[in-house]
């Protein structure tokens, strides 16, 4: 035995004793779950056939010397010999390909069982069930509802007390910080499902000055829209703003959201499409279903009042 074999029959011995001592052996049940013992076949069977194939190959590349007839062509000296195609390879090919047709068409169609298509439909029923059994919450049980799910889902980021962790994620206490102002009109914001997206200072024109907004103009309205819409900037944004976001900044239905405070209607919004900031961006959470977006809602609407 040359020391090819025998290293293949070392690697061999290893990966079959290491296959057994996965499946724990015949106490561990590879003994009594027939799907065990399938899976522990095929794992044998492919240790011993790719273990045959690589010392087949690698004693062919010992020893073996090319031959044939060399193709007229050859790149910086490299030639290439006119083998034909193996038929084994072709055979394969060919099955390959018919299984995969067949499989995809007859074999395992499209609207077949699976186990995700079934689950996909008992999350449906069950957040159908949810919607009905929960359709006439008054407030403050929507109001709790929401804090519940906003534990679970947004606490990590935004903090138990929505106050955005130092600067991780927003606070949720407060509308708009001056940060994020400067931000979204620099940059643009996606649509959040409305009309259409906001756009970057491009886009942006001060009517009372007829002309494209300026440094001074972003940041004096965004530290008007950071107090709460008091003091200097009034006059910048409703030349600019107000256009979108109504003269109260609370937002004009299916055109903008509102600036000026949370609202359901808002926060489902992100929930929904999730939004790019001057923070990082913000995943949709298409897991919630709508009753439990709406409770969010009501429960961050309710933490600015």
């Amino acid at each position: 035995m040359n020391k090819l074999m025998l290293w293949g029959v070392i690697i061999v011995a290893m990966m079959l004793g290491a296959t057994y001592m996965a499946f724990g052996g015949v106490k561990g049940g590879m003994g009594q779950d027939i799907i065990n013992q399938l899976a522990v076949a095929g794992a044998v069977a492919l240790v011993l056939i790719t273990a045959f194939v690589v010392i087949k190959y690698v004693r062919q590349m010992q020893n073996d010397t090319a031959s044939g007839e060399l193709a007229d062509e050859n790149w910086d000296g490299i030639g290439e010999y006119k083998n034909e195609l193996p038929m084994g390879w072709s055979v394969l090919f060919l099955g390959s390909m018919i299984w995969g047709m067949w499989y995809y068409i007859a074999g395992y169609p499209v609207n077949a069982y699976s186990q995700i298509g079934e689950y996909n439909e008992e999350v449906k029923a069950h957040d159908a069930k949810f919607a009905a059994q929960h359709a006439n919450m008054d407030q403050e049980t929507l109001v709790a509802m929401g804090e519940s799910v906003f534990i679970v889902q947004c606490a990590q980021c935004h903090g138990l007390s929505a106050d955005g962790i130092d600067g991780k994620a927003a606070d949720l206490n407060k509308r708009i910080e001056a940060i994020s102002v400067k931000h979204v009109i620099e940059n643009g914001s996606n649509s959040l499902g409305f009309a259409a997206p906001m756009p970057d200072r491009n886009g942006l024109f001060n009517a009372n000055t007829n002309a494209l907004i300026t440094d001074a103009e972003i940041a004096t309205v965004a530290n008007y829209l950071d107090s709460g819409m008091k003091g200097d900037g009034a006059d910048i944004f409703a030349g600019t703003c107000a256009m979108c976001h109504g003269a109260d900044g609370k937002g004009i239905p299916s055109l903008a959201p509102s600036i000026a405070e949370f609202n359901p209607e808002l926060v489902a919004a992100v929930l929904k499409h999730g939004k790019k900031a001057a923070i990082g961006e913000m995943p949709s959470f298409d897991i919630l279903n709508e009753q439990q977006i709406k409770a969010v809602g009501a429960y961050v609407t309710s933490l600015s009042k």
